[in-house]
Formats: C-alpha cells, structure tokens, sequence
C-alpha cells in the first residue's frame, strides 16, 4: 500500500516538474521573440529616421533659400507684396513643422503637418502654391529674370528640390519597410507593448508636387 502511494506521489511531482519545464520553455521562446522583435524594429526605425535627416539637411538649404530669393524679386515687383509675404509665411510655417519632425521623425501628426505646410509652399515645376505664384508673377518682369542672382538661385533650388525628391522617396522607403515589419507576427504582438507606432510617408498632397522640380527663367 505504502509503495503504490509513494509512487502516485512520485508520478503526481514529475507531472507537475515537466508541466513546469513546459512553461519555463515558452517562457524563454517568448522572451527570445520580444527580444529579437525589438532589436529589429529599433534598427528600422533608426534606418527612417536617418534617412529623414538627409531629407532635413535639404529642406533647411531650400528655406535657406527662400528668403534670398524673396528679397532679389522685391527690388522688381513691389507691387507683389501679398504675394511675398505669403511666400515668407508659408516657408516660416514650414520650416516650424520641419523642426518638429526633426525632433521625432515618423510622428503621424508632425509629418502631416510638414505634408500640409510643404503642399502650401508649393513646387515652382508644378505651377502650385504660393512659390508657383511667385514665379508665374515672375514672367512679367524681364529684368528679373535676367537678374544674375535670381538665375543663380534658380539653379541652386532646382538642384536643392530634386535632392528632396530623391531623400523622400528613400525615406517613404524605410517608412514601408518599418511599418510592415511591425505588422506582421510576432512583431504586432510586441510592437504597441514597445512603443513602437506606425510612421507616417512624407508625402506631399499634389501628384504634381511628386515630380522633380524644372525652374526655367528663359
């Protein structure tokens, strides 16, 4: 009597050893899983956070740009001051929400700020916003555009706007890359626990504005 429950004993403690080992084991594949989840997803988004940054470094040389161009044109057309001034405010606005996706690229709500500032700044190629109306305005003076200063800030925002083109793409890039890594499993299960939110395109809201810039004073 005393053997058979001495071994029912013995049988009850190993069941409960290996049930304890079972979970010991998802325990560790678990903690394997968040682990490398993690480490993937901070290299993602370090990888569109730094492809923001060369985006960054052309946008700063492009507002940088601006106000140069907007004090050239003020000596031809001084009867445009709406117009100037509305070209200094968007780029000031701009630049405001440039900064602060500087400070945390990929931030849904800082990105569709910059998207919504950039579309009312505009693209000179495409004719849009309050740039496209300023070199529009710029066809009637013909002295301005044989102004040397004005051609020479004509070839530095060309060649400063297609560089933006080509960093936002690559950025838009990494931001699909980042976002489907976080989507798919095992990352869903970690990804909100982490703190990792889905990054937002920089995408301006004109299919023109997509095309690189053409600016001609000829």
């Amino acid at each position: 009597m005393l053997p058979l429950l001495a071994q029912e004993v013995s049988g009850g403690l190993g069941g409960t050893a290996i049930a304890l080992l079972v979970i010991g084991a998802i325990v560790v594949v678990l903690i394997f899983l968040a682990v490398g989840t993690y480490n993937k997803l901070v290299q993602l988004r370090n990888r569109y956070k730094n492809a923001y940054a060369q985006i960054d470094v052309q946008l700063k040389r492009r507002y940088d740009l601006i106000p140069n161009l907007v004090e050239t044109a003020k000596g031809y057309m001084s009867h445009e001051r709406e117009t100037l001034e509305a070209v200094i405010n968007a780029r000031n606005a701009a630049v405001t929400a440039s900064n602060q996706v500087a400070a945390n690229p990929g931030d849904p709500d800082a990105m569709k700020r910059l998207n919504s500032a950039e579309s009312e700044l505009g693209s000179v190629s495409a004719g849009t916003g309050v740039l496209g109306r300023l070199f529009a305005l710029s066809e009637a003076y013909p002295d301005l555009k044989a102004n040397t200063n004005m051609l020479a800030l004509q070839e530095e925002l060309t060649s400063t706007e297609n560089k933006v083109a080509f960093s936002r793409q690559a950025y838009n890039d990494a931001v699909m890359t980042y976002n489907t890594a976080r989507e798919v499993f095992p990352a869903v299960i970690f990804a909100g626990m982490f703190g990792f939110g889905p990054a937002q395109f920089f995408e301006l809201e004109s299919p023109k504005e997509r095309e690189a810039p053409r600016v001609s004073f000829s």
